[in-house]
């Protein structure tokens, strides 16, 4: 699989500015998910397995808003970097993480409700 990011509620222009100059040198396969696709599972927004079928476009809600970044098949240098260059642009996007065997059959919403639980522990934010 060629490494892949997966880009979820990137809006502010800046910000995007920013991630190109980072993520575009790299060669990195980058995918900005519209929500009418969040129906899919990270393995079919990836090119790992086929897309589902999914409703009209008008009939999805989007489920969340924060933006989210999905790492599909990165390196380690690759991802060490890709972090760095993150922070070195002070690019704040706490919802990251790995496609995983355990995640790939997941939605995007059922990832991000995941990460935000991890998040929320991680910061003791849910005490």
């Amino acid at each position: 699989m060629k490494e892949t990011i997966l880009l979820f509620n990137i809006t502010d222009r800046n910000t995007k500015l920013k991630l190109e100059r980072i993520l575009l040198p790299l060669k990195l396969r980058i995918r900005r998910i519209p929500v009418s696709q969040y129906g899919q599972t990270l393995a079919a927004l990836c090119g790992l397995e086929g897309p589902a079928d999914l409703p009209s476009e008008s009939a999805v809600t989007p489920s969340f808003s924060d933006p989210m970044m999905i790492f599909a098949g990165l390196s380690e240098m690759t991802l060490n970097r890709v972090l760095a260059g993150l922070r070195a642009q002070q690019i704040r996007i706490p919802y990251k993480a790995i496609l995983t065997s355990t995640n790939q059959h997941w939605t995007p919403e059922e990832c991000f409700i995941e990460i935000k639980k991890e998040h929320e522990q991680m910061h003791g934010l849910n005490q």
